[in-house]
């Protein structure tokens, strides 16, 4: 069963539908996006500046305009349009290519899927990823360092080097090929439950459900790697010597639930993302490319 319970689609077109609804939910969930990075890079502190979802989107838009909430959405659909389409577009290939060797449909091939589709996909776009961070996290600074995106690639590179576009790269295949496997793995197992169950049909209600279970199930598999990144990402160069040093740092500063930072905004984020991306998704490839439902 394909993660959209629809039937199978050309890659070029479910490319196509999955890049469509990776943006559209990007654009959506960016505010809490934003929220949650200045949430886990927030220092451990008495008085934080930022407390909660709400406090945090309330503060920026206070301090630096409702635009900043948007910050990075330009890096933010570049990296939908090729992460987006790449770990759903190979999702379905790669599961048809481990559930020959496997012999079967299990949940353990649904996963190694989620986590191999994940992983090409990020290690391609981490640079969008990048510097979507570093946008977010440059706060109200004038002038801003990275007034846009092509610049900050630009500006990285001649500052840094070329590779310094891939900084975090270990980390981030870590938390995109984890979340990627958490959110395919679970929405096509719980999907596949439910219209088992006869309770549901394959329609908006089911959709929803499924989309929801996959973004709690990939926010708590995927929060510490995902603080580490945002952390690595958004640090001066040589601060971290690399992923195990950021997590010993991290965990020494500002303790073990430092990992969970943002969890609130993170689910809120993940769950909103879910729910677009996945609706949008089933939409797409049905009335666009003429997919059939199950």
């Amino acid at each position: 069963m394909a993660p959209s319970g629809s039937s199978s689609l050309p890659f070029p077109q479910t490319f196509a539908s999955s890049a469509i609804a990776a943006c559209t939910a990007e654009i959506v969930s960016l505010p809490l996006d934003t929220a949650k990075v200045l949430l886990q890079l927030q220092k451990k502190d008495a008085a934080p500046k930022y407390k909660g979802l709400i406090g945090t989107c309330m503060t920026v838009a206070r301090e630096e305009g409702s635009g900043a909430l948007w910050k990075g959405l330009g890096p933010g659909l570049q990296r939908q349009v090729i992460y987006g389409g790449l770990r759903i577009g190979l999702y379905d290939p790669v599961k048809s290519f481990c559930t020959s060797i496997a012999g079967g449909d299990s949940l353990g091939v649904k996963i190694a899927s989620g986590l191999l589709s994940g992983a090409i996909g990020i290690t391609i776009a981490s640079p969008t990823d990048l510097v979507k961070v570093r946008m977010q996290s440059q706060g109200k600074q004038v002038p801003k360092k990275y007034p846009s995106a092509v610049s900050a690639y630009s500006i990285i590179i001649k500052e840094e080097g070329l590779g310094a576009l891939w900084t975090g790269l270990g980390p981030n295949i870590a938390r995109n090929a984890l979340i990627n496997a958490a959110e395919l793995a679970s929405y096509d197992q719980i999907k596949q439950t439910l219209l088992g169950s006869g309770a549901f049909k394959d329609n908006l209600y089911c959709h929803i459900a499924s989309s929801l279970g996959a973004g709690f199930v990939a926010v708590c598999v995927g929060s510490p790697v995902d603080v580490v990144k945002s952390r690595m990402m958004g640090a001066p160069a040589g601060m971290y010597s690399g992923m195990m040093d950021a997590f010993i740092q991290t965990a020494k500063k500002d303790g073990i639930m430092a990992f969970y930072n943002g969890f609130g905004p993170n689910f809120a984020r993940l769950g909103t993302w879910n729910v677009v991306m996945f609706v949008t998704l089933e939409q797409v490839k049905q009335r666009v490319f003429g997919a059939k439902p199950n």
